[in-house]
């Protein structure tokens, strides 16, 4: 179950953030990428607390990029990993350089 939700919400060509809304590093991510001036549709937040699979969510996310922790951020269906790593993608201009790639802005 858990498999399956994290699947369907990775996307080529879509921005998939996997968070929890009261951590600190989620929602400095969040508002990195509200920022930016994604196409309507290629920015998701999905928020997994509000689901029933929390932990085994986070499971399938360690299995998957190798860290369990919010956020994970993935780009296309590449996990760029979370908070620091989005914050140096920006500062070394490598975060636009994907986002485009990806045809996610405006």
């Amino acid at each position: 179950m858990a498999q399956e939700f994290v699947n369907r919400k990775i996307q080529p060509g879509k921005v998939v953030v996997f968070i929890k809304p009261t951590c600190p590093y989620c929602q400095e991510t969040q508002e990195i990428l509200r920022q930016l001036p994604f196409k309507p549709g290629f920015l998701e937040f999905v928020d997994i607390t509000a689901t029933n699979n929390t932990s085994e969510i986070q499971d399938y996310l360690q299995q998957l990029t190798g860290a369990r922790t919010v956020p994970r951020v993935f780009i296309g269906k590449d996990c760029i990993g979370g908070c620091s790593d989005l914050i140096k993608m920006q500062k070394n201009g490598e975060l636009m350089t994907r986002l485009r790639q990806i045809g996610a802005l405006q």
